[in-house]
């Protein structure tokens, strides 16, 4: 059963600014690195909307990965330092993939990458320059086309195999400190989003272009967050499934700012971890 009406009605809510897409003449694109000379940094420009972003955390346990795309989950860590990538991959990897085996009910998972954000205020946000900054846009971080190209770059010889059953990619997204105040996580529910709600961007690397969602704004879009998250707590976010019966397979999420935060809250610190995981059936 999903979430009721009445019960979102009475949750409380903050309205805030989410960088929706603005609308485009062709597919949009965004330079993961300089771009060539003459050329803008990305083609897919914000289109800022006020929109209320209902705290889910009263009725945390309603929230289904297969029905909202995102859910709140207890998951404690021995991790010291989320800064030093030895210990990230060499700690938190093992851990995190027994967890997400577990809860998922999942009869492989394969971490691929990890992104610690810290929000550092008027700072670009560059790759490959030490922490991100929070990502400011509604977005999925796959499409139809890259979550499967998930799969044949990072498991390349067992990839015909594995794609004849069900695929995901799942962030695991938690915060480095906490309670978090600054710059949260909003997600959206995938059971408001209409499929032309996405639109297909390109994202260039030197190397290889990858694929993401940008998303137009539709008033249907009903949006969640979790105050006061502690680092013993996370989110799981589903950014693609392959599975085509129904249940949600593209989670739209986005960092905002929360207009009731005191100025001298601390700057959001997280990380998230982005896997594949694999169900024979």
């Amino acid at each position: 059963m999903g979430l009721q009406e009445t019960k979102i009605e009475s949750l409380p809510f903050v309205t805030a600014e989410l960088n929706y897409l603005a609308p485009t003449t062709g597919k949009p694109r965004t330079y993961a690195f300089d771009p060539p000379p003459g050329e803008p940094k990305s083609t897919a420009l914000p289109e800022p909307h006020q929109v209320p972003i209902f705290d889910g955390r009263l009725i945390a346990k309603n929230f289904s990965l297969d029905r909202e795309g995102f859910q709140l989950v207890r998951h404690p860590t021995v991790v010291r330092n989320f800064y030093d990538d030895d210990e990230v991959k060499r700690v938190y990897y093992p851990l995190a993939e027994a967890f997400l085996r577990a809860t998922l009910k999942a009869d492989r998972v394969v971490i691929f990458d990890h992104t610690v954000r810290r929000r550092v205020e008027g700072a670009p946000d560059i790759r490959g320059a030490g922490p991100r900054q929070p990502a400011t846009r509604v977005h999925v971080d796959q499409t139809v086309t890259s979550g499967a190209n998930r799969v044949r770059e990072h498991v390349p010889d067992e990839a015909d195999e594995l794609l004849k059953g069900r695929v995901q990619v799942i962030n695991l997204w938690r915060p480095i400190r906490g309670p978090v105040r600054d710059t949260p996580l909003a997600m959206c529910d995938g059971q408001t989003v209409a499929e032309g709600d996405l639109v297909a961007s390109d994202l260039i690397y030197p190397n290889r272009r990858g694929e993401t969602y940008s998303v137009k704004y539709n008033p249907n879009h009903r949006w969640f967050y979790f105050s006061e998250m502690t680092p013993d707590e996370a989110i799981l976010l589903k950014c693609y499934d392959s599975a085509t019966d129904g249940r949600t397979r593209f989670g739209p999420h986005t960092a905002f700012v929360d207009p009731t935060t005191p100025t001298d809250t601390p700057p959001r610190e997280s990380i998230e971890l982005r896997t594949l995981v694999f169900h024979k059936r």
